[in-house]
């Protein structure tokens, strides 16, 4: 997909930011169990965090748990909701670290404000604030991130182009985004685009893999790697699954990965670093050509699967690439 079509695409939907912002006003008020899903965290992360906040906590996995947090880095989360990964990611980066979550929602932000000050008392220090605004227009200003988090929102966006826009801008060169979303294996029929209840609880406006590539890829980012966690349900015949997705801003000090290749570690260890990159059992990661070279040597031989997601459907397997 040429970076022209890509970047001006535009949901065809009926549903409205209204409509969203409506129906998680209400989900702040009272949980609502359509709209959880089986998300895991570490427990050694959630002791400093009150119990209410993980009763309107609304996503389908961990992505701050993923996303290697050090001491002092900032941290920006895109529809922070009752706030729960703002305050894992707290602890994460420390009293020199800064967490920034931003909502539309202001039943959610005051909730999360809230508990942000017993968190605070719980750590003994406070690094994280709130505020309102759009995936679509972030209330945050250039090059601020170290990292960006989502956690089952971006597919809530009406224009996710102009999410992924937002979130380079507000990215340090060479900082990374991790987006725990709803991936679907075809796109949704016009009709379930148009049903609002079906939008808010993350399903007709999710991406395809592809989809998800091509447009990060038009946007400038690089490194992707992509990660299945589970099948969250199948509506008509299409399949939802959970995924981890991360890549990169560009650094201009650096070379950019310009290779549209994925390699695809089968084992038996459960991870390994080759050439600089660190390949995790199951989990795609964008290589170039050089890398795609080493791989096919010994003693690498046979321990891969390379694939170019422009030709290559994901497959039901744990890896997208299979």
């Amino acid at each position: 997909m040429s970076e022209s079509s890509c970047c001006d695409e535009q949901e065809d939907s009926k549903v409205t930011r209204e409509d969203v912002r409506d129906f998680y006003s209400k989900a702040a008020l009272e949980a609502q169990d359509s709209l959880c899903c089986p998300a895991e965290y570490d427990e050694s992360n959630l002791s400093h965090i009150p119990e209410e906040v993980r009763a309107i906590s609304y996503g389908c996995g961990s992505p701050v748990d993923r996303a290697g947090l050090r001491q002092g880095e900032t941290m920006v989360d895109l529809g922070s909701g009752g706030g729960i990964d703002c305050f894992i990611a707290s602890k994460l980066v420390g009293a020199s670290g800064r967490v920034i979550g931003v909502d539309m929602t202001e039943a959610m932000l005051k909730k999360a404000s809230l508990n942000a000050e017993k968190v605070a008392k719980n750590l003994g220090y406070g690094n994280v604030e709130f505020k309102q605004g759009f995936l679509e227009k972030i209330p945050v200003e250039d090059d601020a991130a170290n990292l960006v988090t989502s956690n089952c929102v971006l597919n809530l966006s009406v224009s996710k182009a102009e999410v992924f826009k937002e979130i380079k801008r507000i990215l340090k060169p060479g900082g990374r985004f991790v987006i725990a979303d709803i991936i679907s294996d075809r796109a949704a029929p016009q009709h379930m685009r148009d049903n609002r209840e079906l939008w808010g609880e993350c399903a007709s406006g999710a991406m395809t893999l592809k989809e998800f590539i091509d447009m990060t890829r038009a946007i400038g980012f690089h490194g992707i790697s992509l990660k299945k966690d589970y099948l969250w349900k199948i509506i008509e015949g299409i399949k939802f699954y959970s995924y981890t997705l991360t890549a990169y801003a560009p650094d201009p000090g650096e070379s950019s990965c310009c290779s549209s290749l994925m390699a695809a570690y089968n084992g038996p260890f459960e991870s390994i670093v080759c050439n600089g990159q660190e390949f995790r059992v199951g989990e795609d990661v964008e290589v170039d050509e050089a890398t795609v070279k080493i791989l096919g040597d010994a003693p690498y031989a046979g321990h891969f699967t390379i694939t170019d997601p422009e030709t290559e459907a994901p497959s039901d397997g744990d890896s997208c690439c299979n």
